[in-house]
């Protein structure tokens, strides 16, 4: 999935995730997270369309992100390098609004230090303050 066509920009993280499916379980972690969704460098990745529960770990932080997703990109026989990763890319498709609110500060806030385009920036200030007012 081209950055692009994603609503949200991405920030690169590695935060341990556990992905549960109907097939089975595997330990992974994340690359880089936005709040519309997360990629997931691990050994054997799921094929497309698959429906997964995942949970997130956030180092130094008792934060847990526990959210429903579908995988949407898949390289389970390519190259396995910094240009091509290992992994799957999954878009949320259930999360909590305090999950989004936190990734999206997160992702805000590591973002800034890098040269990005301020309107990328200002969709993420935006879902912030949006989601405080639920």
């Amino acid at each position: 999935m081209s950055a692009e066509r994603r609503a949200f920009p991405r920030a690169k993280f590695k935060w341990p995730v556990v992905v549960n499916s109907s097939e089975r379980s595997l330990e992974g972690v994340t690359l880089n997270v936005g709040p519309d969704g997360v990629f997931i460098g691990c050994k054997k990745p799921l094929k497309l369309n698959e429906i997964i529960e995942m949970t997130i770990s956030i180092p130094k932080s008792d934060h847990v992100i526990k959210a429903t997703g579908e995988v949407v990109w898949s390289n389970i026989y390519g190259p396995d390098d910094d240009i091509s990763p290992r992994g799957m890319g999954v878009k949320f498709t259930k999360i909590s609004g305090e999950d989004r609110k936190f990734i999206a500060k997160a992702t805000l806030g590591n973002l800034k230090s890098l040269d990005v385009d301020p309107d990328l920036l200002k969709t993420l200030s935006t879902l912030i303050l949006d989601l405080s007012e639920d």
